[in-house]
């Protein structure tokens, strides 16, 4: 057995998002949405994203939920404005030329209100956060949009002890995610202001289940020289297959009793990076028309628990989302022209057991004041002087000062 890439819903989450009912805030009439747009576009944040962490973690498990950073720099787009508001939409994989600011907020709206429908065979939770420093006075419109688009719920948070306000904020995200999720944030500064998080659970059950008696201890091939033992669970079950001899993979599609489902790619020996490589939207599309369903007298499937942290300062960088780093224009959140954003983390979690699978995963983004440096030149050692005329730009006077208290 080699390793495997599994798309799932924290690695793929894609959705159709759809126009807004009728009663929402936008006043203006909502066009049609194309849902093909909205899904490319978060299909190829979600593989450009996985091709970076895959790229600095060559040798390590990779899990991580792209639907949940990308509805938290959605959120945080609702403060950002010019340039800053382009590089985040632009990041994410929307071409602004297709889609208006205001129809990917509708998206995800829309998609919040899906996920979050009661369901009798599938756990699924997805919300979304703010804590906000005591005295911090947001924008009303801000508030209204967070509120209404995001469903965001506000907390009044005391950062100036950072320690009990990550301990707050920590423990909201472990309750959300049923525990999976303990520390998305290892620290916070004092000079936080505003926390942003959204936060998944999600716990399905295989529509055919493995048999707990038929799961043993086998080999699993880490690299051509490395080898584990691990618990091996196999089924035999007609499931959606496919073989890419194109891009040397075969792929298996395991469904849940919600019908949604678990599509697993393995690579030919060797042929991992070369994959990773192709993964774009359109060989996604072309891998979901050429499943079928076929018989697989045995698969197996290791039985595993998976965690991860990240910071993603840097890829989001390398993915074109700079200026909320740096020379940020966050002025929808308060008005004022001095915040940006301190750091953006991300934990996720995934077991896969013969039983199904849970998951969890959350995304929290600090957002602090900006300290404008002081700038001071002390002239209290030997110096230069000239004195140039405007109009002509001639030098008229031109010295060293060595010592001032001589005449």
């Amino acid at each position: 057995m080699s390793p495997f890439l599994a798309l799932g819903l924290l690695l793929a989450g894609v959705c159709s998002v759809h126009c807004l009912p009728e009663n929402v805030m936008v006043k203006d009439q909502c066009r049609r949405v194309d849902d093909h747009t909205l899904t490319s576009s978060n299909t190829d944040f979600a593989f450009s994203l996985y091709r970076k962490l895959a790229l600095e973690n060559p040798s390590k498990n990779v899990i991580f939920s792209p639907l949940s950073i990308s509805i938290a720099l959605g959120f945080l787009s609702l403060g950002a404005r010019g340039s800053t508001l382009t590089e985040i939409l632009e990041g994410l994989k929307f071409n602004l030329t297709e889609i208006q600011e205001k129809e990917i907020h509708q998206g995800f709206q829309h998609l919040l209100q899906t996920l979050n429908k009661p369901s009798n065979q599938l756990q699924l939770s997805v919300g979304n956060a703010m804590f906000v420093q005591e005295e911090l006075e947001l924008l009303d419109q801000f508030i209204e949009d967070a509120r209404v688009l995001y469903s965001s719920s506000a907390f009044s948070t005391n950062f100036r002890d950072p320690e009990a306000a990550k301990s707050l904020i920590n423990g909201y995200v472990k309750n959300k995610t049923q525990g999976k999720i303990e520390e998305l944030f290892k620290f916070l500064s004092p000079n936080t202001v505003l926390v942003l998080v959204n936060y998944i659970y999600f716990k399905a059950q295989w529509k055919t289940r493995f048999d707990p008696k038929h799961t043993q201890q086998a080999e699993f091939h880490v690299s051509e020289n490395e080898t584990v033992e691990v618990p091996m669970m196999t089924l035999d079950l007609k499931t959606p297959y496919f073989r890419d001899e194109e891009l040397g993979c075969t792929l298996v599609e395991l469904t849940y009793t919600s019908n949604d489902s678990a599509l697993l790619i393995l690579p030919d020996e060797g042929k991992m990076q070369d994959l990773e490589a192709k993964l774009n939207p359109e060989t996604l599309t072309r891998w979901r028309g050429s499943l079928q369903p076929s018989r697989i007298h045995e698969l197996y499937l290791p039985k595993f628990s998976i965690k991860n942290d990240y910071e993603l300062n840097d890829i989001l960088s390398q993915l074109g989302i700079r200026k909320i780093f740096t020379d940020a224009d966050l002025s929808g959140l308060t008005g004022a022209g001095n915040l940006a954003v301190s750091q953006v983390v991300h934990s996720a979690a995934l077991d896969v057991d013969e039983e199904g699978t849970e998951g969890a995963a959350a995304t929290g983004i600090s957002i602090e004041k900006m300290a404008f440096p002081t700038t001071t030149v002390r002239f209290d050692r030997p110096f230069l002087i000239a004195i140039v005329l405007k109009d002509t730009q001639s030098i008229i006077f031109l010295g060293k000062v060595t010592n001032p208290s001589q005449a």
